[in-house]
């Protein structure tokens, strides 16, 4: 990360259930908290790739949006 870059900011600190209940399994949290910063460090490399190779950094981020758009839920009922 270049040394000008903002620091990430940290993981998040709760999950909640399908309820909206807070989910509160220690490992269950850990894991998500893992999950979510090899995500964050996997775009943030791919957004100063593309910046670096000189495309346009609101389409970077536009399409890391429909990646995440995109993603399927192979759990969904119905």
């Amino acid at each position: 990360m270049p040394p000008d870059a903002p620091s990430s900011p940290p993981a998040r600190s709760y999950w909640l259930d399908t309820e909206g209940r807070p989910i509160s399994c220690l490992e269950k949290i850990k894991v998500l908290d893992q999950n979510l910063e090899e995500i964050r460090g996997a775009c943030q490399d791919a957004l100063e790739d593309a910046v670096l190779m000189g495309c346009d950094e609101e389409q970077i981020r536009a399409v890391l949006r429909q990646v995440v758009d995109g993603l399927v839920n192979p759990y969904a009922k119905g």
